[in-house]
């Protein structure tokens, strides 16, 4: 799908003092091969209410997406539009576009494969190449979701070290019944804890901005 920009303000335009309201933060949501992206939708609906939201998913994750569960009007981008959009020099990236429309992303499920790329610094789908790309003075945040055994590997602690290395921030999973019958930690947590954590951060960092610049 095929970004929009707004054209440029004229200087004429920029020097007229005018109120204008802070613009939405930026939101983009990704989810990667998990059984936990069934709840993809519930997430994007609940970000969507207060702010500007855009989606990436992976092609595994598309086998537990309801796409007609998505807001009609969501950008929604797979491996596919990486590159449709580009052809010669010149022409935007898609991942590296996404990556500068962003003020925050957040990826929910992460599966223990996306997490070894991110760890790894792998990049061979659109979702990693934004990570591998992203700005880390901009938040991210990852809410894993993946069976006990592989949440308990040994690999799993390593790989979320490194991540926390590079600032991203951590959504525990949950302990509950997971979809394969096991009972453990290894559910991604719920959209609401998601999103709440999220705006949360964003609002306390905002209120924080602004008692600075009082």
């Amino acid at each position: 799908m095929m970004m929009t920009y707004a054209e440029p303000l004229s200087p004429e335009v920029d020097a007229i003092p005018v109120n204008i309201a802070p613009r939405r933060p930026r939101i983009l949501l990704a989810a990667s091969g998990s059984v936990a992206a069934m709840k993809f939708g519930n997430l994007v609906h609940s970000f969507c209410e207060w702010a500007e939201v855009r989606a990436v998913v992976t092609k595994a994750s598309l086998h537990f997406i309801d796409r007609a569960a998505l807001p009609k009007d969501l950008y929604l981008y797979t491996d596919d539009d990486e590159w449709s959009s580009w052809t010669k020099l010149g022409d935007s990236v898609l991942h590296i576009e996404l990556r500068r429309w962003a003020d925050v992303m957040v990826i929910a499920p992460l599966s223990a494969n996306t997490l070894g790329k991110i760890a790894g610094g792998l990049c061979d789908n659109l979702l990693t190449c934004i990570v591998r790309a992203w700005d880390y003075s901009k938040p991210m945040f990852v809410a894993p979701a993946m069976n006990t055994f592989m949440w308990t590997n040994p690999f799993t602690e390593r790989h979320l070290m490194t991540i926390d290395e590079l600032g991203i921030s951590l959504i525990p999973p949950v302990t509950k019944r997971l979809a394969c019958g096991d009972y453990g930690t290894g559910a991604m947590a719920e959209p609401f804890l998601i999103h709440s954590t999220v705006r949360l951060f964003l609002e306390t960092r905002a209120q924080s901005s602004s008692s600075n610049v009082q």
